[in-house]
């Protein structure tokens, strides 16, 4: 019996006109507020919430390997065939926990967590930013989006201040080095009032003994 992830209400429903729709943005128009925090060297990224798989796929052709979760198997599934590449691997996880992620024993140089955060109540904020702070190596990147605006019919979101994910991360160990307000990229979400803030923090370096 499939299990409904918390937070991906309305997405498997509605997943041939976001899959039509999402194919026309960009990822530099997506993230030209945080590209210059990207590596330039090869490195490991996770993509949480890789939805249908741009990003994972841009950061592919930068010559980036990534793991990239997507727990609604109609955009995991579009995905993987639009975006055919041996430097991406897809796991059906999900926030706050990550089991699987976290059972890999792997740490990573950025973490992504794309118009993801709003989907996760209070509680499982709480949960998951430590879980997520322990996947990033030292001086690690985590870079993350937070959406403001009326929700959609049907979906689960919650408007996420930016003063509460700083504290979180703080705690969990990052320090921010990132906090830009932005209008949505997307016209029928900006005619909506929707616009977004776009968040990075850095990995302390744990001293050891």
């Amino acid at each position: 019996m499939l299990v409904k992830v918390s937070g991906t209400e309305g997405y498997a429903q509605e997943a041939e006109s976001l899959i039509r729709r999402w194919q026309s943005i960009s990822f530099a128009d997506q993230h030209s507020q945080v590209i210059h925090l990207l590596p330039d060297a090869p490195s490991r990224v996770l993509d949480i919430g890789a939805g249908i798989g741009t990003d994972a796929a841009t950061l592919a052709a930068m010559g980036h390997t990534v793991v990239a979760v997507e727990p609604v198997g109609e955009l995991r599934t579009a995905a993987i065939n639009l975006h055919r590449s041996s430097r991406i691997e897809w796991i059906d996880d999900s926030l706050p926990d990550l089991r699987i992620i976290t059972s890999m024993n792997e740490t990573f140089d950025v973490v992504m967590l794309t118009a993801v955060w709003m989907h996760l109540d209070h509680e499982q904020r709480c949960r998951a930013m430590p879980n997520v702070s322990s996947l990033l190596r030292d001086e690690g990147v985590l870079i993350m989006s937070l959406r403001h605006g009326p929700v959609p019919r049907g979906r689960r979101m919650f408007d996420v201040v930016p003063e509460e994910t700083i504290e979180l991360a703080r705690v969990a160990g990052l320090h921010a080095v990132l906090c830009v307000a932005t209008p949505s990229i997307q016209q029928t979400n900006r005619n909506s009032g929707v616009t977004w803030t776009r968040l990075a923090f850095r990995k302390r370096i744990t001293l050891r003994k």
